[in-house]
């Protein structure tokens, strides 16, 4: 009876030792697959405060927290049964989803150089400067189907940093991904968004160190964002890039990526310093393979849409990316007036 007891407790420890390591297995690939995906996530972060722009105060959290569950929802109901099937009948397929999200990435970021270099930048946004329930549940799903766009980005890169795990464990790694993605990526911009009225707060304490603390965060807030959004472009180049790097090889292209580890290889190895020094060479190459394949992409891409816009009457600029996102623009005043 002992012996079958400690033959019981063994066969225990054995099991609870394979759980360990599958937990380990999880952890691991969940972190791999984090890491690749953190250009989408800065991104997905700098983009959806703009969303609650200008809405009432009381109304920010309620709406990034439907926000919050439509992002959730799109991630497990939607994309992960949508990216098991593929990568369990037809995986061959998964490359070139990848780099039609990379070219996506590359166009996105190249854009907003664009624009920012020609001082437009402005017009792109959709700030939730309308008021009351529908103004609000139009802004919020303009969010939601936008996050859907970042969301498969970041399950599909995921997905292709796990490949090699079984399906199962591909299943649980990305559940893990789109839970702890969507919580740090919703939680930090609740964050931002609160961070001016977390200032205000405290401009009313007593304390002069509270008050001086708070005033800081008021005024910085708009610098804060806008090294949010410049860090957000230059991940989306960098890994919209290097997905079309990685995609080229795959695919029997060597010679650009190939040329790009020529370049860091000097790089390499220098002592101390030469991992990072070769990481930001080929970072570099990427971003600047990522300006270049958008800026493509843009010159094919703005034509046919002036083309149809003139079919239709004529379009402001960056009323296609609204009404992908659920938000028409008003109309201008003198097409109101008229």
């Amino acid at each position: 009876m002992s012996g079958g007891l400690v033959a019981l407790l063994d066969d225990v420890a054995a099991l609870a030792r394979i759980a360990a390591a599958s937990v380990d297995d999880v952890a691991a690939g969940a972190a791999r697959a984090g890491v690749k995906a953190a250009g989408v996530v800065i991104d997905d972060a700098a983009v959806t405060p703009q969303y609650v722009s200008g809405a009432d105060p009381s109304r920010e959290l309620p709406m990034i927290k439907r926000i919050f569950w439509g992002s959730l929802r799109n991630k497990l109901l939607i994309i992960l049964p949508a990216l098991l099937l593929i990568s369990a009948f037809i995986p061959g397929v998964i490359p070139f989803i990848l780099m039609a999200g990379g070219t996506y990435l590359c166009y996105e970021g190249a854009e907003k150089v664009w624009h920012k270099l020609r001082g437009h930048s402005a017009k792109e946004k959709a700030p939730a400067v309308e008021q009351g329930p529908e103004a609000e549940a139009k802004v919020t799903k303009g969010a939601i189907t936008t996050d859907f766009i970042l969301s498969c980005e970041i399950m599909v890169i995921s997905m292709n940093e796990v490949a090699d795990e079984s399906i199962w464990a591909r299943a649980l790694i990305l559940v893990v991904v789109a839970l702890a993605i969507t919580v740090i990526v919703y939680g930090a911009v609740a964050l931002i968004v609160k961070m001016d009225d977390i200032g205000l707060h405290l401009t009313t304490k007593d304390s002069a160190g509270s008050q001086r603390f708070g005033e800081l965060l008021v005024k910085g807030m708009p610098t804060v964002l806008t090294a949010i959004t410049l860090v957000g472009t230059v991940a989306m180049l960098w890994v919209g890039g290097h997905i079309m790097l990685q995609g080229a090889y795959d695919l029997g292209w060597h010679a650009p990526y190939d040329l790009v580890h020529v370049l860091e290889a000097p790089f390499a190895g220098i002592a101390v310093v030469g991992g990072l020094l070769a990481w930001l060479v080929n970072t570099l190459c990427s971003a600047v393979l990522g300006l270049a394949w958008g800026l493509v992409v843009m010159a094919i891409i703005h034509p046919l849409l002036n083309a149809i816009s003139k079919k239709k009457g004529g379009h402001e600029e960056g009323d296609v990316r609204a009404a992908i996102a659920g938000y028409r623009p008003a109309k201008r005043d003198a097409d109101a007036a008229s």
